[in-house]
């Protein structure tokens, strides 16, 4: 029976199944990287390895640090066909079982997004990488192996330039800069790239809006302290970013998920005075603890910071689209 400690993975880690041409494909170890730095950072606790932006933001930033080869900076690669090595494997969603057999799709990080609910890895690794020495070992391991140039001091303990970058561009651009912004990276990567690209983005303004309104509902005072990485709240875009591309932090709200939802819909919208408004055709049979109605008229909680709140722009957009 196969005794997986420490040697056995550091064996692994230095085995891996990649492509070997133009020097070895990256992806696989710079994956393999970022998750031991995600479980060093506490973003990880068990063994379940779902897709979350900080971990495609550590990727990316990873890859900026080490890669000098000219392949392709995709997430979605090295996390669907990491189940060619013996530790890693893909849980589906329901129904998608079939769908994860075949390695075409995969190449789309929407796919991969929909079709796997997390991939899972060893206990055995898990506990590894709990563990401060332990998981510093498997660090050096694939920096060695795969990146000897790389500078330990900077690696072990990484900033995630990645994401400090994206979170500065969300918190103080305007939204033509913003714009610009992504019209450019648009430019520069491929739909798969541009699909990690905005679901990082994404996850950087879902976490941002909530802080800067210290993760409490900004119509209702709704407000519960639940852990870390744990809010009760919703980032509600005003304009969709599907309509506007715009991530920026007063294109947000901080919603409960019942307003968020009568916000999205057009039963509740904000004037220029940042007071509530329910909208004329919009009733409700009986008053209740949990009436929309009772926000009629107040004045909703705006962040700390002025250029943060709610752009008037958009709050005007939003009341034109839906008939106030």
């Amino acid at each position: 029976m196969i005794t997986k400690n420490l040697s056995y993975y550091c064996s692994k880690f230095e085995n891996l199944r990649r492509d070997f041409k133009n020097g070895g494909a990256p992806h696989k170890p710079i994956l393999l990287i970022s998750l031991i730095q995600a479980f060093q950072n506490g973003l990880y606790t068990n063994s379940e390895i779902k897709i979350l932006p900080e971990l495609v933001g550590l990727f990316k930033s990873n890859w900026q640090s080490l890669v000098e080869t000219n392949h392709q900076c995709l997430f979605t690669l090295p996390f669907y066909h990491m189940s060619t090595e013996p530790f890693w494997q893909l849980v589906p969603n329901r129904g998608c079982e079939l769908w994860i057999k075949s390695k075409s799709p995969m190449r789309s990080f929407s796919n991969l997004t929909t079709a796997v609910q997390y991939a899972k890895i060893d206990e055995e690794l898990k506990k590894l990488l709990l563990k401060k020495e332990e998981s510093k070992i498997l660090l050096h391991v694939l920096l060695d192996k795969y990146f000897p140039k790389a500078n330990y001091s900077a690696t072990i303990v990484p900033e995630n330039s990645y994401l400090t970058d994206i979170k500065t561009q969300i918190l103080k651009d305007s939204k033509s800069e913003y714009l610009q912004r992504l019209t450019q990276i648009r430019n520069n990567l491929d739909n798969e790239g541009f699909q990690e690209e905005i679901f990082v983005r994404g996850g950087v303004f879902k976490k941002e809006v909530p802080k800067i309104y210290n993760y409490t509902c900004c119509i209702s005072g709704f407000r519960v302290d639940a852990g870390d990485n744990i809010s009760m709240v919703d980032a509600c875009h005003i304009i969709p970013f599907s309509e506007g591309f715009n991530d920026t932090i007063s294109n947000g709200l901080s919603l409960c998920p019942n307003l968020h939802r009568a916000f999205d819909r057009g039963l509740i919208s904000i004037n220029n005075d940042f007071n509530v408004i329910v909208n004329k055709n919009f009733s409700e049979p009986f008053q209740s603890t949990y009436s929309i109605k009772q926000f009629e008229g107040k004045r909703i909680s705006l962040p700390s910071m002025g250029h943060h709140y709610p752009s008037v722009d958009s709050l005007v957009y939003h009341r034109e689209k839906y008939g106030f």
